[in-house]
């Protein structure tokens, strides 16, 4: 099973991203990352820049919009994820318990979809689309 792990900070976007302060704690998670490493389920990890930087494509009425970041409204935003391969959902949370966030950080634990997952229509669909030309 694939769990996402999705990181939380406890940050201001002013306040985004390692300082020469948090020298510490990025080693801890540097540590921590490797841990996953050797127990041999981590499949991938990435940091975000903050959201300061991104852009959300909003579709409504068949149209798209764009809005540029920051965001006034968004409280929690995500900072990092890790991706990661275990035997249950259990065995996730375990792993996200060991992570070393800081005090006010928060790791959302969440199942990947597999296709499996999905009713026999939709598999039925998906794999149509995967035999017409061109897909």
């Amino acid at each position: 099973m694939r769990f996402a792990m999705f990181m939380i900070p406890n940050v201001s976007d002013e306040n985004w991203g390692p300082t020469p302060e948090m020298a510490e704690l990025v080693a801890a998670m540097t540590r921590y990352n490797q841990e996953l490493e050797r127990a041999g389920v981590l499949l991938t990890l990435d940091g975000l820049h903050p959201p300061a930087e991104a852009a959300r494509v909003s579709f409504s009425g068949g149209a798209t919009s764009v809005t540029d970041g920051p965001f006034a409204e968004a409280k929690e935003v995500v900072g990092g994820y890790w991706i990661i391969q275990v035997g249950s959902r259990a065995e996730a949370v375990e792993w996200a318990r060991r992570c070393p966030a800081a005090d006010g950080d928060v790791i959302e634990v969440r199942q990947i979809q597999e296709m499996e997952d999905f009713s026999p229509e939709i598999q039925r669909a998906v794999a149509e689309v995967g035999r017409q030309p061109g897909a």
